[in-house]
């Protein structure tokens, strides 16, 4: 079996690729890519044909990229004058074609995605953003500036996410939803607006969580979504009746979180 760092880099002639890229070993570039400064590519890592990768991106080992992506671009954002920003890629994530995930906006920032994720065709990522890992989005999936997505979250197909909202990790997010506000962790949610369905139960399940967490999950999820009780007495029920575990704790304070900013976005501070 062949050792990766034996494996042979391929770089067909039509490919364009600056002079300062670092390009990694059993790296394949297809033809008519293009390579742009400051670009690192890691070992294993496939480029199909017309892919666009601009400056300061980095992306990690053994990831698939497919024609007519294009990573590191500019970020659509009016503050955005030129400074020096980037885009960090982790380690054996699949993008499909026609991706586009953008640089950050502000001197030093950087939009990062994590390791083992799917992004299928056309999905968009917007600066500033910051995906864990194992997510998987649908085709058309857009996201907007300064979202966070934590791990394992699953998005349908033509989902949009409105600007600093953040979903919970072991989210599941349906198709055609709009995304106005968090995403409570281990929810089931969708709609226009979108409002919370159920507990993922069987995410949970396949990710290890123990069946008396998972009780205790499911009475808070009742509390907070399936009774007559505001979100302070549900949370104060949540206290007094439901056994903890460290996933009640995790939800109860993103639930807290949420109620610290505006408009249902934790990130977003407060208007007065």
């Amino acid at each position: 079996m062949m050792d990766k760092k034996d494996r042979m880099t391929e770089i067909h002639p039509t490919a364009i690729v600056d002079a300062n890229a670092e390009i990694g070993q059993g790296v394949k570039i297809g033809p008519f890519c293009i390579i742009g400064k400051n670009v690192r590519i890691g070992d294993g890592t496939r480029l199909d044909p017309h892919v666009i990768i601009e400056s300061n991106t980095t992306i990690g080992s053994d990831c698939t990229v497919q024609s007519g992506a294009v990573l590191g671009g500019a970020p659509q954002d009016y503050k955005f004058k030129g400074e020096d920003t980037y885009l960090r890629i982790g380690n054996n994530n699949i993008i499909r074609e026609c991706v586009t995930l953008h640089r950050a906006s502000g001197e030093g920032n950087a939009t990062t995605i994590g390791d083992n994720n799917m992004l299928m065709a056309y999905c968009h990522v917007g600066h500033n953003c910051t995906l864990g890992s194992c997510i998987t989005m649908a085709n058309n999936v857009g996201i907007s500036g300064h979202v966070v997505v934590e791990d394992k979250v699953v998005f349908g197909g033509i989902v949009g996410v409105h600007q600093n909202v953040r979903i919970g990790k072991l989210a599941m997010v349906g198709g055609f939803s709009k995304i106005l506000q968090d995403v409570p962790p281990f929810s089931m949610v969708e709609g226009r607006p979108t409002r919370v369905y159920d507990l993922n139960k069987i995410g949970l399940r396949r990710n290890g969580v123990g069946p008396q967490s998972r009780a205790g999950l499911r009475l808070a999820y009742k509390l907070l979504y399936r009774s007559n009780l505001n979100t302070s007495q549900a949370l104060e029920a949540i206290e007094r009746e439901v056994e903890p575990s460290p996933e009640l704790e995790y939800l109860v304070q993103f639930i807290k979180n949420i109620r610290g900013g505006y408009a249902g976005r934790q990130q977003e501070a407060p208007r007065f």
